[in-house]
């Protein structure tokens, strides 16, 4: 008697612990149920609506039908199309010097400090790879193809490089007002053709992390005039850049670059994540993890070479 109700406890012990143990396992099999979702809406009014959207006091926007539709005399040239720098002369053919202005303290000190960089190994105000915008006018050079579409009010440049976007305004506007404006990397843009040739400034530029060449500095007050070239049947576009600066250089800082048609190409989606910078060596994130690699800025020799 005693052995028989010893074995019908053991046998309720190992019904107690198989079903503690499935009791789980079900439980993670049950499908959760989907919630109930319930929102309230709450109507905007039109004043509402109508502070949503930033305007241009007494001026149409560059796509309202009134104004692609007004009349205006044709464009002298359309350099709408798809255009890529022309390195033909080398690739530091990107950089916009030398020759450069004289600059002021913080030029010098970039001038100075960018080589050294680069003789450690290391990058200098490497502000493209932690995915601040290129800004103009390094935004040109990037060896990406560039988009440019043009209408009779604006031409809408994109960029194969991070798809970044500048709008020249071809519709007779003043640039905005500078207290009211906000500042941007690309800057804010109005054109107006001379004879054959589409002249272009720019202003309002955001400073912060936006750099020329190998970290030259610009400011609030940096402007810069294109004059802007079909050549060669249209097969060639270009640039010239006058930029100045009262504040960070003396007089002006100039240079001309060439850009080919190529009709075989489109722009593609692109977006910098700043995660995957860690695969290029040249940038902050790609040197500190070539270096755990134990691998240099240069590809495929050791830290120790």
């Amino acid at each position: 008697m005693a052995k028989n109700l010893a074995q019908l406890a053991a046998t309720a012990s190992a019904v107690l612990a198989l079903a503690m143990l499935t009791a789980p396992i079900a439980a993670q099999d049950e499908a959760p149920q989907q919630p109930e979702v319930v929102r309230q809406y709450v109507p905007l009014s039109p004043e509402r609506l109508a502070t949503m959207v930033p305007k241009h006091p007494g001026q149409l926007g560059a796509l309202a039908p009134a104004n692609l539709n007004a009349e205006r005399p044709a464009a002298p040239i359309n350099v709408t199309g798809t255009w890529f720098i022309d390195l033909s002369a080398g690739f530091s053919h990107y950089l916009f010097g030398p020759p450069y202005p004289q600059f002021g303290p913080e030029g010098i000190e970039a001038l100075i400090e960018a080589p050294l960089a680069q003789q450690r190994g290391e990058t200098y105000r490497d502000a493209i790879g932690q995915c601040y915008p290129p800004g103009m006018p390094m935004l040109m050079t990037r060896v990406w193809p560039h988009a440019f579409i043009q209408l009779p009010t604006a031409v809408y440049v994109i960029s194969g490089f991070n798809n970044s976007v500048r709008t020249i305004f071809l519709d007779g506007r003043e640039f905005s007002d500078p207290n009211l404006v906000v500042p941007s990397y690309n800057g804010e843009s109005v054109g107006h053709f001379e004879g054959d040739t589409l002249v272009v400034r720019s202003r309002y530029f955001e400073f912060d992390n936006h750099w020329i060449d190998f970290g030259i500095p610009i400011s609030f007050d940096t402007e810069i005039v294109e004059r802007i070239r079909l050549l060669e049947g249209g097969t060639v576009m270009e640039v010239e850049y006058t930029l100045t600066d009262p504040v960070l250089w003396e007089g002006e800082w100039r240079s001309t670059k060439r850009f080919s048609r190529q009709d075989e190409t489109d722009i593609n989606e692109s977006n910098c994540i700043l995660a995957y910078n860690a695969n290029l060596p040249g940038t902050n994130l790609g040197r500190e993890a070539a270096e755990d690699r134990g691998i240099s800025n240069v590809e495929g020799v050791s830290g120790d070479e």
